[in-house]
């Protein structure tokens, strides 16, 4: 059974001092890299938030006066080609092998939502290599590691979450995703 890695939007924004930064999301990224490169997988993919920097992308930034909600409407993160959206230092890249942009003037929480540089759809690039599990790590628990742990099991994936390979929002955010993902059909495990 092919099994793919999904390392989820491990960037500076999601980490301490970042626009929205997650509690021990550098601690995370560092304990990413080094899983990494302690199992073999026959592909890893990444994903980035990749916001357009001259519009809300369709609703997903707080137009300028307004709070964002922090459900539906976020404060500007993660625009396309700044430091907040590059990958955190401590996630070491070398291994990756696909790297995913989501967003780009939409929502983009799911790596499904997202193309690679040469704007291939995740769903073809995983069907191309005959992916049918995943294995999904990243930032944040509650936000864009839900939803493409969501979407993968909607794609058919056998689909497993590293829960202390990820980092989420706040402990019951964290708590109410992982029990929607285990109700869903989804594995939750500890550590793989």
């Amino acid at each position: 059974m092919p099994r793919a890695l999904l390392v989820i939007d491990v960037q500076n924004d999601f980490c301490e001092g970042g626009a929205l930064a997650v509690p021990g999301g550098a601690a995370v990224a560092g304990k990413i890299s080094d899983f990494i490169e302690s199992f073999d997988y026959d592909l890893v993919v990444a994903s980035r938030d990749w916001h357009d920097p001259d519009n809300n992308n369709s609703g997903h930034f707080a137009e300028s006066g307004q709070e964002p909600n922090f459900k539906t409407t976020w404060p500007k993160h993660c625009v396309s080609n700044t430091p907040g959206a590059n990958y955190h230092p401590n996630l070491r890249t070398q291994k990756i092998d696909v790297h995913i942009f989501k967003g780009q003037g939409q929502n983009g929480y799911s790596i499904f939502d997202g193309v690679t540089q040469e704007k291939e759809s995740f769903e073809d690039l995983l069907r191309g290599h005959n992916i049918d599990a995943v294995d999904i790590v990243g930032i944040a628990t509650d936000h864009c590691v839900l939803a493409s742990a969501m979407d993968s099991k909607n794609h058919g994936l056998s689909v497993r979450v590293i829960s202390s390979l990820t980092a989420g929002v706040s402990s019951d955010s964290t708590e109410a995703a992982i029990d929607q993902m285990i109700d869903s059909g989804i594995e939750v495990v500890a550590s793989a």
